[in-house]
């Protein structure tokens, strides 16, 4: 499978962890107090794309691997979606959403980077 022995050696999976803290820490905020849907939703998504990377880790497969990968990289576009909405209505402030949206699509590209190096290994 792959050449990581374990989760913890994979930076990827370390950014969306440190991403998924920083979403709970921003909807935190009295903003996003009664929007209860919304903040779950930052959440989720956020929470989905480290936990997505774990799940394909400790599958038996290259190529399961490679789909959770997918799964987690879509969840990066969901919470730029989530940030956009929370920047338009007024819960986050136009500097957070520019910082979020960058952190999103860079780790987004590092997932894809993740998943050439996995198809590589065949």
């Amino acid at each position: 499978m792959s050449t990581f022995k374990c989760i913890e050696e994979i930076d990827t999976w370390k950014e969306a962890v440190e991403l998924a803290i920083e979403m709970y820490q921003i909807t935190n905020s009295d903003k996003f107090k009664y929007d209860f849907t919304l903040k779950d939703q930052m959440r989720r998504s956020s929470l989905s794309i480290s936990s997505n990377i774990a799940e394909g880790f400790e599958r038996e497969t290259q190529k399961e691997f490679i789909r959770f990968l997918f799964f987690a990289k879509g969840s990066c576009g969901e919470l730029r979606s989530q940030l956009y909405i929370s920047q338009r209505i007024g819960y986050i402030s136009k500097e957070d959403y520019d910082s979020f949206n960058t952190i999103c699509k860079t780790l987004s590209s590092k997932i894809q980077s993740l998943i050439n190096y996995l198809k590589s290994l065949k």
